[in-house]
């Protein structure tokens, strides 16, 4: 009964900004790594991002350093992405995902480190 759902998808210009935000229930969200995947029409699964149980410490796709930000709120059980300067390559379909609540013995920045995902929610940005 995990269940992640991503919300705040949509079409932007480029340049623009859009925040995705994920609501994780059914587990104990302190004790799972969270992070974001995403997928490009006839592309393989990209990770995004990545934050740790804390909050402390976060890992970005260097495609997104400097641009996107990963955070979470463990008041409210939400992990969230808030996404500047967007690029027509940004264009994809973008998953929340956790793994947890062991640790994972390999790195967490790919998409194959995680064991719990949302339905995904569409991201498009205009040039």
């Amino acid at each position: 009964q995990v269940q992640l759902v991503e919300s705040g998808g949509g079409l932007v210009q480029a340049g623009g900004s859009l925040r995705l935000p994920c609501a994780a229930s059914g587990l104990s969200f302190s004790r799972y790594v969270m992070g974001w995947v995403r997928q490009a029409p006839g592309k393989e699964r990209e990770f995004v991002a990545a934050i740790s149980r804390s909050g402390s410490s976060t890992n970005y796709a260097d495609s997104v350093k400097g641009r996107f930000t990963i955070s979470r709120d463990g008041a409210k059980n939400t992990v969230n992405l808030q996404m500047n300067s967007l690029k027509p390559e940004d264009t994809a379909v973008y998953y929340c995902a956790g793994r947890g609540p062991i640790d994972y013995p390999g790195t967490y920045s790919h998409s194959y480190a995680y064991n719990y995902w949302g339905q995904g929610t569409q991201v498009t940005v205009s040039s």
